[in-house]
């Protein structure tokens, strides 16, 4: 299966945060397939050891799992449904997109409501909703009926998985981030399984990054890395909303984060380690990749809380991809920056040699 198609497939499987059974399920089977030993925590992090020379420092490469969506929060007497948002889902692009009601007794699909047009005021014509006010049509004439198609209050509720096939080999889809991280991890670990050098390197696919950030944590002090390198999106700026904030473009190739800063509700971010920055910049150079380069406030990954753990931190870098509409249910993604990602990996790993400089 190539990388794109494994993209496709990952993308088109329901894994809201804290609800990532069934992705994780379809990833243990990809390493099985590859004969790479696993293994999940309590909190459900996906976990696999590659071992290799312990006198270098030892490094984690991770990708979450979960994408954001919604959590069921009422079913009002005619059977319409109340959602509780979860992750930082985009108002604006709510009203007519298709959900599913991930129940126990199945998937349940319906529609988030939209006022019909020709009702609308002038005043309303311009408003965006809150999510508060949303509600989900699924079909059923009363809450009795709801319940019993399985609804529960708690059920996860996501976008209705998708996956468009655009120009140029690009996607468009549901939980691009970070099914396409996914798919880069388990095509790097199937490059690196039977290789006779490098440094150990702890694989995590992570649950809850929409959620909190800090689902990796218990993996990640499970394995106690030097080096964390997190696989995520960058921002692409190619589009004319997005010019002014950069210069990460779609298809451009795989890239760096220089600084990211949350900005909102949360004092935390990553000004990157200089020896990895050096390291990505060196690899790419000398393996005649492309490296583009990303600073951004309003950006945050769960990297920024790993990086403080042990006596003496982990050195951090945010590795990642370009996407285009992030948070919203059609994702733009070129899978030949993941490529180019996984490769650009692949070549840095090989060049963390034991007494690899670690000091700020």
């Amino acid at each position: 299966m190539t990388l794109r198609d494994l993209i496709r497939d990952y993308m088109l499987i329901p894994g809201l945060a804290g609800h990532e059974d069934r992705i994780r399920a379809r990833i243990k089977a990809d390493l099985d397939a590859l004969g790479i030993a696993h293994r999940t925590d309590r909190l459900g992090n996906l976990s696999a050891t590659l071992e290799g020379d312990p006198a270098a420092p030892s490094v984690l490469v991770f990708t979450h799992m979960d994408q954001l969506g919604f959590i069921l929060r009422k079913i009002e007497p005619s059977g319409l449904i109340r959602l509780e948002r979860l992750g930082g889902v985009p108002e604006r692009a709510l009203a007519a997109q298709a959900v599913v009601i991930c129940t126990r007794a199945g998937d349940v699909p319906g529609v988030i409501a939209n006022k019909s047009h020709h009702a609308t005021t002038p005043e309303e014509k311009y408003r965006v909703l809150p999510y508060a006010e949303l509600y989900v049509d699924a079909g059923f004439t009363s809450k009795a009926e709801a319940e019993a198609a399985g609804l529960r209050i708690g059920d996860p509720v996501v976008y209705r998985p998708h996956v468009m096939d655009l120009a140029n080999g690009r996607l468009a889809g549901t939980s691009a981030d970070d099914r396409a991280g996914c798919a880069a991890l388990v095509d790097l670990a199937a490059r690196l399984k039977d290789r006779r050098a490098g440094p150990t390197v702890h694989l995590v696919w992570s649950v809850q990054e929409e959620y909190n950030l800090r689902g990796v944590l218990p993996a990640a002090a499970a394995a106690k890395p030097d080096i964390a390198f997190q696989i995520d999106l960058l921002l692409a700026c190619d589009t004319p909303d997005m010019a002014s904030r950069g210069d990460v473009a779609l298809g451009g190739g795989p890239g760096i984060s220089l600084y990211s800063f949350h900005g909102r509700g949360t004092l935390n971010g990553v000004i990157p380690h200089p020896a990895l920055v050096a390291l990505m910049e060196d690899t790419a150079q000398a393996e005649g990749l492309p490296l583009q380069r990303s600073a951004h406030t309003g950006a945050l990954t769960d990297l920024s809380y790993i990086q403080f753990m042990g006596e003496e931190g982990v050195a951090c870098l945010d590795v990642g991809f370009p996407m285009r509409y992030t948070h919203s249910a059609l994702e733009v993604v070129d899978p030949a920056d993941v490529a180019g990602l996984v490769t650009l990996l692949e070549a840095a790993l090989a060049r963390i040699p034991p007494g690899f400089n670690l000091i700020r």
